[in-house]
């Protein structure tokens, strides 16, 4: 499997796990299991609109992460995953800003779009407001200064670490550095800060990347979450996205949406990575492991997405199952998108 075949599975599977979970995001499995049965969802359902196949927030903040690691890249002419690197934490910030635009003013492009505009921005489809998370709404209409040494409160709400960091990171792992891990964990720690600032927040979104970039390497799933969890533990703060990660490794018995509501709601970031982790684990088939994903009374999307990550990275794109991808919202621009980050 070569490396461009990763990459269009994380971004594919991340946006099919995103799809799968979104109608059922704010359902209890309660009424999950009384609305489709006792096994929960076995496919994408209609949300209220009487869609299905359409992505969220998750998706669309991981496309513009690739938009600003893409513009990164070509204006340093370098790979874009230094530790941190300024330039490009600003060119990701940028590209945020450009999601901000889709999500506050208008229901499509407008006809004179303002200096921020990129390709995406040019995507009618990404107008749609998808129950946004508030930190990164409120976090982008806020100065940011620059990053925080990691470990320390960042600049921008400080006290936040929901799971918005996490579900927009996978992309630094993707990049040419992902034979660097500590620099996708450090970049992508760097870009949460963006957003939010407590530590837990952005160490997760590190660790997300981290083990994004293992999988690229050719590492397995298990022994990927090993590895960044030694380069977790090398950071002040570590210890509430330690304890979720080894959670998740530890949990034993069959698969179940109970056991994966033990590891919480996945509302924040350690809990959303938790999840995935576990279920891209527990289970050996990639459709059984994103339905185990999103079937739960947690944040469905935001776990089905971080499970897809993994699983499209670790299988690549023709492991996805085809009739999740045939309707898949903006499929074509997620593949042209996977095509210039590989």
């Amino acid at each position: 499997m070569d490396g461009q075949d990763r990459v269009r599975g994380c971004l594919l599977g991340g946006a099919i796990g995103d799809a799968l979970g979104a109608p059922i995001e704010f359902q209890s499995l309660r009424e999950i299991r009384k609305h489709h049965g006792t096994d929960g969802i076995s496919g994408y359902v209609a949300d209220w609109r009487g869609k299905t196949g359409l992505i969220t927030d998750d998706t669309q903040m991981t496309l513009f992460t690739v938009e600003g690691l893409v513009r990164a890249d070509h204006a340093n002419g370098s790979p874009a995953a230094g530790a941190g690197d300024a330039p490009v934490v600003e060119a990701v910030r940028e590209a945020y800003l450009r999601w901000l635009d889709t999500q506050s003013h208008h229901a499509s492009p407008p006809a004179d779009l303002p200096h921020r505009t990129g390709r995406l921005r040019e995507e009618g489809w990404l107008y749609s407001r998808r129950a946004p998370g508030n930190a990164c709404l409120s976090g982008l209409h806020r100065h940011f200064p620059g990053p925080a040494p990691l470990g320390e409160p960042g600049p921008v709400n400080p006290d936040s670490k929901g799971c918005g960091t996490v579900m927009r990171s996978a992309p630094f792992g993707l990049v040419r550095a992902a034979s660097d891990p500590r620099a996708a964990f450090e970049t992508a720690a760097a870009c949460a800060q963006i957003t939010h600032g407590h530590p837990t927040g952005y160490l997760a979104a590190g660790a997300f990347a981290a083990i994004i970039a293992y999988l690229m390497s050719g590492e397995a799933l298990e022994p990927a979450v090993h590895r960044a969890l030694e380069l977790l533990a090398g950071y002040p703060a570590h210890e509430e996205t330690t304890a979720a990660l080894r959670a998740a490794l530890e949990l034993g018995g069959p698969p179940s949406p109970e056991r994966v509501e033990s590891l919480g709601g996945a509302w924040v970031a350690e809990e959303a990575l938790a999840i995935g982790v576990y279920c891209a684990l527990a289970e050996t088939s990639v459709e059984r492991a994103l339905l185990l994903s999103v079937n739960h009374s947690g944040d469905s999307d935001s776990t089905g997405s971080v499970c897809g990550n993994l699983l499209g990275t670790l299988h690549g794109a023709a492991a996805l199952p085809p009739a999740w991808l045939r309707p898949l919202e903006g499929r074509d621009t997620i593949e042209r998108l996977a095509a210039e980050l590989a």
